[in-house]
């Protein structure tokens, strides 16, 4: 059923421009050429203007199109570049496109990718003229399930949610020397830090102490990285509470980059007989709500940057300290916003596979929660394991992801003690859940549970417990609502009064009595309504919350260990 779309404040607002804005905050350069804003569009005969980087689904682009898989889409557009922009090299970056693509430059072939979520940067200096033409020709195939697609399927409905393909997330170019610095790698432990420098051997580092700069020199670890390891005096611990930001720069004879980094620990440690999710070595309780981070006008992507922004102050406003983002990698914009406001991310890897309601949702929901992993292809298995190890890559340096999610709900669960050991080889700082919600009989940091329909009992385990899902409650504030007809939610509410009632009679009943038991953290579901789903404490246009701020600050506040 085609749903209503509904316009956000900054969608009606849209002036064309909101995206020419620098990408990248943990690797800033002075040099930037957006590419975002109006292309030509192309599929099968139509010919038509598309708003980059809005998917072409999505009512924001222009287009609003649905599309089959495996269309062509082309997008092309011309650009000349600043006469004072070239140094050595021209490197085009782009956010995302889902999902397969080929690049062209002046019709010549430069590369072809395969990456819905990860950002990618190619050389295209040796293909450059006066004046250029950039072609990008891409297909996107949801039905083989082979690649990570998170929540998307052609019908949408329920927890399923519109498809996007194309371009989503922002392109452009920058200009750099021969060697430059490709990218940073920042370890944080108590009152040290350790940062790396890929692309160079030797460069500065300036540490902004705020009344002084303090300069390291970064020596050669191995070929073409260099690196330092910094002792903070007087440190300052990133939490929620305080979210505290060291700002620096690295430069070599002809590069020169800005960045920032925290000082955070996330542990497991014993405390009064319970293993308790510790923050800076003190046991925290991590009170969040699951993000699917979908925009009612542009899919996945928001009308402006600053909606990122807009979701993560709201949430703390009301109490929140951590986010659950669910199957899907934002652009960086929303892990700077975490970062810089102290919201602690949980981080799901993206899902791929052939899903089954039967096998992945209804037996476990019903109790039958130690069915066998089931048999995933090669290439399956190859496409999640390249797409985690590139989501660690691209997501390391952010001090706000304090925890991985592997599987959610046997989606795609393949291996899982496998993965666990491969992705504990990647990240030793941060928790692994490997199971979320169920099939949990294999290694992992924590017991991960995910309970709707029926209360939230205490339990005792060897491991830290997170409840990963539980509500659900549902209300539709009209005027506000995609779909009409067709509710999904797990308790439906037709008052708002009853619903902010039932919501905080939850919380009193079940969670906060969990906490003094052991639980530690709780994953609400969630932080706005999503097409079918009207579970959310603001709606989809994110023009109405449901719940007061006051009373749900004062809840916030009994959720303590």
């Amino acid at each position: 059923m085609k749903i209503k779309h509904l316009l956000t404040k900054e969608g009606k607002e849209l002036k064309g421009n909101e995206y020419d804005l620098y990408p990248r905050p943990q690797l800033r350069r002075e040099s930037f050429f957006s590419l975002n804003g109006e292309w030509d569009f192309t599929f099968g005969e139509d010919k038509t203007k598309i708003i980059v980087p809005y998917p072409p689904q999505s009512i924001l682009s222009g287009v609003g199109k649905e599309f089959k898989d495996n269309d062509l889409l082309i997008y092309s557009r011309t650009f000349t570049l600043p006469s004072d922009f070239l140094k050595e090299r021209v490197i085009l970056n782009i956010g995302a496109i889902d999902q397969k693509y080929s690049i062209f430059i002046n019709s010549q072939y430069v590369d072809t990718l395969v990456s819905g979520y990860i950002a990618n940067s190619i050389d295209i200096t040796d293909y450059l003229e006066e004046e250029n033409k950039i072609e990008i020709r891409v297909t996107d195939n949801l039905k083989k399930h082979i690649y990570p697609y998170g929540k998307q399927k052609h019908k949408r409905g329920g927890m399923w949610y519109t498809p996007v393909s194309g371009i989503w997330q922002s392109i452009w170019l920058e200009s750099v020397p021969y060697n430059h610095i490709k990218s940073l790698r920042i370890t944080p432990d108590k009152d040290t830090v350790e940062i790396l420098a890929f692309g160079v051997d030797k460069a500065t580092l300036s540490l902004d102490l705020g009344e002084k700069t303090l300069d390291f020199p970064m020596e050669k670890v191995f070929c073409d990285v260099c690196g330092v390891k910094i002792k903070v005096v007087d440190p300052v611990f990133w939490s929620p509470e305080c979210p505290h930001l060291y700002n620096f720069k690295v430069k070599t004879d002809k590069d020169l980059v800005s960045s920032y980094f925290a000082l955070r620990t996330i542990d497991v440690r014993e405390v009064d007989g319970v293993k308790r999710l510790c923050l800076n070595g003190k046991p925290y309780f991590f009170h969040g709500l699951l993000d699917q981070g979908y925009f009612s006008d542009g899919i996945y992507t928001p009308a402006s940057p600053d909606l990122y922004r807009q979701d993560v102050q709201k949430m703390k406003d009301l109490g929140f300290n951590t986010l659950r983002k669910h199957i899907k990698i934002e652009p960086e914009w929303f892990y700077y916003e975490c970062d810089k406001q102290g919201m602690v991310v949980f981080q799901d890897m993206v899902n791929n596979g052939r899903y089954s309601f039967f096998l992945d949702t209804a037996l476990p929901t019903i109790g039958l929660k130690n069915l066998p992993e089931r048999k995933r292809t090669k290439k399956e298995r190859d496409a999640f394991v390249s797409c985690m190890k590139s989501t660690v890559t691209q997501l390391y340096n952010h001090p706000c992801i304090c925890y991985w999610t592997i599987f959610n709900e046997g989606w795609g669960q393949f291996s899982s003690d496998e993965m666990y050991d491969l992705l504990s080889s990647l990240d030793k700082t941060r928790i692994i859940d490997t199971n979320s919600g169920w099939f949990g009989k294999h290694k992992s940091d924590v017991l991960s549970l995910h309970v709707y329909f029926k209360p939230v009992k205490p339990i005792k385990s060897d491991l830290p417990i997170v409840l990963s899902e539980f509500g659900g409650y549902s209300y539709k504030v009209e005027g506000h609502v995609a779909n009409e007809k067709n509710t999904y939610g797990y308790k439906l509410f037709n008052d708002q009064k009853d619903f902010e009632n039932g919501l905080i009679d939850l919380y009193e009943r079940e969670i906060v009595p969990f906490v003094k038991t052991g639980l530690c953290a709780s994953i609400l579901t969630q932080v706005t309504d999503v097409e079918d789903e009207t579970n959310g404490l603001l709606t989809y246009d994110r023009v109405v919350c449901k719940v007061d701020k006051d009373k749900m600050v004062a809840l916030a506040k009994e959720l303590k260990i």
